[in-house]
């Protein structure tokens, strides 16, 4: 019953993995119990409607594809960050522009102010500052003034 459950919470959210797919992708982790707080913070939003579209035909091939592309730019944050490479560097604005580049494939389109208000949302919310700093301490704040610097970078090169 308990499988039945989660299966349709998971429907209900777009994912459309068996019990033990989920947990094979996500492990511990359970989108559902941040569906509400996710719809409260940003489900007016057509960035939430446009990821809740692309994500309802996710195939666990497709999670699994994300999951490894997401953790190879986050490698690359902290490579970066452990070989001392300044947050503001030309390094360090390209990996910033794979992670922009990875949310507008796979989530939403994602411009440079949006991606600059998700840097600072790593830096605010512990929860995101916890799960970056786990993987390089300092990692949280890194990203989020990679992603700055990014945005900065484009707004004079009159991109966006």
């Amino acid at each position: 019953m308990v499988a039945v459950d989660k299966a349709l919470e998971a429907h209900t959210m777009g994912i459309r993995l068996t019990p033990q797919e989920r947990f094979e992708i996500f492990g511990d982790f359970n989108p559902e119990e941040h569906a509400a707080e996710v719809d409260q913070r940003w489900g007016d939003t057509q960035a939430h409607r446009e990821s809740q579209r692309r994500v309802a035909s996710y195939t666990a091939d497709d999670w699994r594809r994300f999951k490894t592309e997401m953790a190879a730019v986050e490698q690359s944050f902290a490579a970066a960050l452990r070989d001392g490479v300044p947050a503001e560097s030309e390094q360090a604005r390209t990996i910033a522009e794979l992670h922009r580049q990875h949310l507008n494939k796979w989530c939403y389109d994602c411009d440079y102010q949006m991606h600059r208000g998700l840097g600072q949302l790593y830096v605010s919310d512990p929860r995101f500052t916890a799960y970056y700093d786990g993987i390089a301490n300092g990692l949280a704040q890194y990203v989020a003034d990679a992603i700055a610097s990014n945005a900065d970078a484009s707004e004079v090169a009159g991109k966006d």
